[in-house]
């Protein structure tokens, strides 16, 4: 699997979704880290210091001059928040966001922001620009650039282990001066070797050859595959199979089927929520095929200025050599930019999955209003603010407005990548920019069905009465089948005339079936049929669910 340093030896290879999870943020949230702490109790507490600007700490609450120090763009222009002595906590500062993610939801998708933060993006660019320089250094042509000895390899390592908050900070502070965000990274890298000599010699093979884009495309690769197989897909799972179990609970339970939004031929609960859980599970298998590429072969992908520097060098083996390292598949054939339709084909998929579930959502939101289910509420949930009587699927309803909205994002970010003028043009950086955005808004939107399909449980006496007490009038479809099986002349027709002619009951299906020129084994089996009692094969298909999605669990993974 993916590479990465080891405590032992930079060269060693452990996985890097193992140091992804060493990076994970705890369940307190903060806006800042605690600066209370020196940075080894800071780095005791978080392992490897990987946290987002909104960051895990010890204490939920943060001073406000903390705040303003952090800040100063925000307090500077404004009186009223310098002289504010209330706004000095995380939960006021928090009113100030633009994005609910940012506030309100923290907690639900925080588990996303060390990988598709920006402070997660510095960490990934600054963990390819020193692993490329350990390659440059394993490259006997490359001569200016030997072998580092241990302590320089630990050195090294230790950039990224103990990369913090402050160290992204001064990465930002440089790139102000510089206004580009890799050179920047650059930069920063030559000032802190500066503390090593062996490392300080070759300080400018930092960067060696490479073009922005050569970090950016692995910064992103690399943290998109992760929050995607750690983060993302094992709640989709986690759905899927909370719809399975849906499905299997309630395989026998009978309900009245409704197409075009009228009465039709009865089926089950569990059976309608086999449907979702079998379509979601199938995107599962579609995921499982996608890769996510990545290229490292310079400005304009022909290795230009590699060939220059050292003509001897297989400069597009060791390439593929690098980028496999990092768990990304290599890409030959690039401009400036890897082309990003990899991404196009996993963001189309995503599109799918949330169209799936958006239909769940609404499925669900129309049985609720049936009285197909029941919400469970906490004794101190208030179900609306103004009718004591109603529950509001309020679960349901967001997780749909997200994943509209999630949508509308995501299509035009497929439209987008897929283009770029000539070798290269910079519209794909915003674009990559909003990934973090319309994941975190997908997570938060399972998340919140994942909810609602905990707080509901099926209604079945509301379920039995409208089968049995308002719409036999479904039995004449039997009813035809059977007058056309024994040759009865223009059954559709005369079941037609009849059902329009009188209200439908019980004793009305009984007495027209009686009246029937069929055998008498014909007329008892119809007369045994019952609408809760027609539902063919849908509680077997529920059941055998389990044997359709066997590899649930293995599905949703990019390889």
């Amino acid at each position: 699997m993916e590479t990465i340093a080891s405590p032992s030896s930079f060269s060693s290879s452990t996985s890097l979704s193992t140091v992804i999870r060493r990076r994970r943020c705890s369940s307190r949230v903060s806006i800042l880290p605690d600066r209370t702490s020196s940075p080894s109790a800071l780095r005791s507490n978080f392992p490897s210091s990987l946290c987002c600007r909104a960051s895990m700490s010890n204490s939920t609450r943060t001073s406000e001059t903390e705040i303003k120090e952090s800040y100063p763009e925000v307090f500077n222009d404004s009186e009223e928040f310098n002289d504010s002595e209330e706004f000095n906590d995380y939960e006021e500062f928090s009113m100030m966001s633009l994005s609910h993610l940012d506030e309100l939801y923290t907690p639900k998708i925080k588990n996303l922001c060390p990988l598709l933060s920006e402070y997660g993006l510095i960490w990934f660019r600054i963990m390819v620009e020193v692993k490329w320089l350990l390659k440059l250094s394993e490259i006997p042509e490359v001569e200016e650039v030997p072998q580092f000895s241990e302590d320089a390899r630990s050195f090294l390592k230790s950039i990224i282990d103990k990369f913090s908050i402050k160290d992204s900070l001064e990465v930002k502070k440089i790139e102000e001066t510089t206004n580009h965000d890799v050179k920047a990274v650059e930069y920063f890298l030559k000032q802190k070797c500066e503390l090593c000599p062996e490392v300080a010699k070759v300080k400018e093979f930092f960067h060696f050859a490479c073009t922005s884009e050569d970090i950016n495309n692995l910064a992103y690769a690399i943290p998109l595959k992760e929050a995607l197989n750690t983060v993302i897909f094992p709640v989709m799972v986690e759905l899927s199979q909370a719809i399975s179990t849906l499905a299997k609970n309630n395989a026998h339970i009978p309900m009245l089927s409704r197409t075009n939004g009228q009465p039709a031929s009865p089926t089950t609960m569990g059976k309608e929520m086999s449907v979702f859980a079998f379509r979601l599970w199938n995107m599962g298998k579609l995921f499982s095929g996608l890769h996510i590429l990545g290229k490292f072969a310079g400005a304009v992908g022909n290795y230009n200025a590699h060939k220059v520097a050292y003509p001897n060098v297989n400069w597009p083996s060791i390439a593929e050599e690098f980028v496999t390292s990092l768990g990304i598949q290599f890409n030959a054939y690039v401009t400036q930019i890897e082309s990003h339709d990899c991404i196009v084909c996993l963001v189309q998929a995503i599109i799918e999955f949330n169209n799936i579930l958006i239909d769940f959502d609404r499925v669900i939101l129309s049985y609720i209003s049936l009285g197909y289910f029941k919400q469970i509420t906490k004794s101190a949930d208030v179900g609306s603010s103004t009718m004591p009587l109603k529950v509001n699927p309020i679960d349901f309803a967001k997780s749909e407005g997200d994943l509209c909205l999630v949508n509308a994002d995501l299509s035009e970010i497929a439209m987008k990548l897929s283009i770029s003028r000539m070798q290269r043009d910079l519209s794909d950086s915003t674009v990559l920019r909003n990934l973090g955005v319309v994941l975190g808004r997908s997570l938060l939107s399972y998340l919140n069905a994942l909810q609602g399909i905990q707080k509901f449980q099926v209604n079945e006496f509301r379920l039995n009465e409208d089968l049995e007490h308002s719409w036999w009038e479904v039995l004449a479809e039997p009813i035809r089948i059977t007058m056309r099986s024994y040759g009865m002349p223009e059954p559709y027709e005369q079941l037609d005339d009849i059902t329009q002619r009188i209200t439908v009951t019980k004793e009305s299906i009984i007495e027209l079936i009686d009246g029937l020129d069929l055998p008498e084994k014909a007329k008892s089996d119809l007369l045994d049929l019952t609408p809760s009692s027609y539902t063919g094969e849908a509680e077997a298909l529920a059941k055998s669910l389990e044997d359709a999605t066997v590899d649930l669990l293995n599905g949703f993974k990019i390889s």
